[in-house]
C-alpha cells in the first residue's frame, strides 16, 4: 500500500483564529485506485485566504468546509506518476487535492496543463485561479472600460497584484492599489506598475484614497469593510464595484451597510461574482496572459515555502500578510 504525507485538520479553531495546533502532518494510505483515477506527485500547492472560512462551519463562503480529522484540500499542480488511457504518466495536471505529497485524483477532476515554457508555479498564480479571478472580475463583473481609473484592494496579494497589472494592460488610464506596510506599497508602484499606492496601515483608507485621486470609476474589492466604504465615497457617477472577496468580514467585524446609500445616489453597480461561472473565458485568458508574461509585460510575484512540513506556516503567514503575490508551497 502506497502512503503519502498530508496536512490534516486536527481540530477546528475555537475562536475562528487558526493556530499551528489546529493542524497536523500525518502519514496516510492513499487507498486503492480505480481505473478512472490517476496518481499525481504534487509539485506546488496553493495557499488561499478563502481557506480560513473553510476551517469553520459557517455558510459564508462559496465552497465546502474542511472536515475534522481529514486532509485539507486546495489547488495543486503536479506530474502524473501513474496514469491511465486518458491521462498518461508524465503529464502535468492541475487539480484540487493539494495539502498532500501524492494525490489520487479522478481523471474528470484533473486539467492537463501544457506549461509552454512557463514555470509550473505560475499555473497556480497569474495563469491559474488568482489570475483568472482578476481577469473575470475586471471584464465580467467590473465591466472595465478603456480610460477607467481603477482602485484595487489587497493589491500586493495574488489576485490584487494580477488585477492591477491586468487593468493597466487592458486600457485603464490610472491604477491605484492598497497594501499593508511601506514595503508592499512601494512594491506596487516600483515593480508592479501601479500609478499610486495607499499604505492602509499608515493612514485610514479613505484619507489615503482622497490624497491620490479625485475619483475612481471601478473598484476591485478583495477586502470589504473600510476599503469598500472608502471606495463607495470615491466612486464617480455610474461607477462599478467588482465584489471578489471580503476577508475583513471573516469573524464578527461586519461593515455598516448605511454607506450603501452611495450606490443609490451615484447609480453605482455592485456585482458579486464567482470565478467558476465564467469558464468560457478561460482560453482567452490563458492566451492573453501567457503573451503578456512571455513578452515581459507582466510581473508574476510569488512567495514560496518549501516542504509540506512548512505548509501550515505558509498558511498562517499569508493570513498575517506575509506574502507578496501568490503564496505557494513547493513539494517533493
Amino acid at each position: 500500500m502506497t502512503t503519502t504525507r498530508a496536512v490534516f485538520l486536527r481540530k477546528r479553531p475555537d475562536d475562528g483564529v487558526p493556530r499551528p495546533e489546529n493542524f497536523e502532518v500525518r502519514e496516510t494510505d492513499i487507498g486503492s485506485m480505480r481505473g478512472d483515477q490517476i496518481l499525481v506527485e504534487n509539485r506546488y500547492m496553493s495557499v488561499d485566504p478563502s481557506m480560513r472560512g473553510r476551517l469553520g462551519t459557517s455558510e459564508m463562503h462559496y465552497t465546502t468546509s474542511f472536515a475534522e480529522d481529514a486532509p485539507l484540500d486546495g489547488s495543486a499542480i503536479g506530474v502524473v506518476v501513474r496514469g491511465n488511457d486518458r491521462i498518461p504518466a508524465g503529464a502535468c495536471v492541475r487539480h484540487r487535492l493539494g495539502w498532500r505529497e501524492l494525490a489520487v485524483v479522478d481523471a474528470d477532476a484533473a486539467t492537463v496543463i501544457d506549461p509552454r515554457g512557463v514555470d509550473l508555479q505560475h499555473w497556480l498564480g497569474v495563469l491559474g485561479q488568482p489570475g483568472f479571478t482578476a481577469y473575470c472580475g475586471l471584464l465580467r463583473a467590473g465591466g472595465l472600460r478603456s480610460g477607467d481609473e481603477v482602485f484595487v484592494s489587497a493589491a500586493a496579494g495574488a489576485v490584487g497584484s494580477a488585477a492591477g497589472q491586468f487593468a493597466r494592460l487592458l486600457g485603464a488610464s490610472r491604477v491605484i492599489g492598497s497594501a499593508g506596510g511601506q514595503t508592499k506599497a512601494a512594491l506596487l508602484t516600483e515593480r508592479l506598475g501601479f500609478d499610486a499606492a495607499i499604505d492602509y496601515r499608515a493612514a485610514p483608507v479613505a484619507q489615503g484614497l482622497r490624497q491620490v485621486t479625485d475619483g475612481i470609476d471601478l473598484y476591485f474589492d478583495n477586502v470589504g469593510g473600510d476599503h469598500l466604504i472608502a471606495a463607495l465615497h470615491s466612486l464617480r457617477m455610474n461607477g462599478r464595484v467588482a465584489l471578489c472577496g471580503m476577508i475583513s468580514a471573516v469573524g464578527d467585524d461586519r461593515p455598516p451597510i448605511d454607506h450603501l446609500m452611495q450606490a443609490i445616489l451615484k447609480r453605482i453597480a455592485l456585482t458579486g461574482f464567482i470565478v467558476r461561472d465564467h469558464e468560457d473565458l478561460r482560453p482567452e485568458f490563458e492566451e492573453r496572459v501567457l503573451g503578456w508574461l512571455t513578452a515581459g509585460e507582466l510581473v508574476a510575484e510569488s512567495t514560496i515555502h518549501r516542504g509540506i512540513d512548512n505548509a501550515v506556516e505558509a498558511f498562517l503567514a499569508m493570513l498575517d500578510g506575509g506574502n507578496v503575490g501568490k503564496m505557494l508551497v513547493e513539494l517533493n
